[in-house]
């Protein structure tokens, strides 16, 4: 038995926590191209109810994926979070992946406090960072490939309408941005 939900988020709703801050050794480039930052060690279910995500660059992670290049300790990106997906590769097993719709270039020096977790759930005003001044652009997703370029899109396909095409019908049945409709499937 397949049970669905569907959620339409209303931009006046407060959070008092919608931001997941990340401490990543991971570049701009690298987050866009993957389509969202992962793999972390977090509560999907509290990250799931934030609105964004701002990456943090750790300047000093030896690891070899490490490319970042923004100064230690600075918020280099923020995006609208679409969802929270287990992480894909298999040593990340129990680690997730958030995904985004959106993302801008930020450069805000100094948010990252030197907690010991890498991820923190807060708000953009606790980091200093006024959505109003980003510009945000969308995730290019290239149709052309199979879908290849959206991160999941092997599990959209259900039957024959994909996950895509039920959001923008619900969107324009609704009035709302795409970007407001989740659509959740437990089976």
């Amino acid at each position: 038995m397949i049970v669905g939900r569907i959620v339409c988020y209303d931009a006046s709703m407060t959070n008092s926590e919608n931001t997941v801050a990340v401490f990543t050794g991971k570049s701009f480039e690298a987050i866009v191209r993957d389509g969202g930052s992962s793999a972390w060690k977090l509560d999907a279910a509290r990250a799931r109810k934030c609105e964004y995500l701002v990456c943090t660059q750790n300047a000093h992670n030896p690891e070899s994926y490490a490319d970042g290049t923004d100064p230690h300790g600075s918020a280099f990106l923020v995006a609208r979070i679409s969802r929270v997906v287990p992480a894909k590769a298999p040593q990340d097993t129990g680690r997730w992946m958030i995904e985004f719709s959106e993302y801008a270039r930020a450069n805000q020096l100094s948010v990252w406090t030197g907690d010991r977790n890498p991820v923190r759930y807060t708000t953009l005003d606790e980091l200093g960072i006024d959505v109003d001044a980003l510009r945000f652009e969308k995730i290019q997703v290239d149709d052309s490939a199979a879908g290849a370029a959206q991160p999941g899109a092997e599990a959209e396909r259900a039957g024959g309408l994909t996950i895509r095409e039920a959001k923008a019908g619900l969107a324009q049945s609704f009035g709302v941005d795409v970007d407001a409709i989740e659509i959740v499937i437990r089976g």
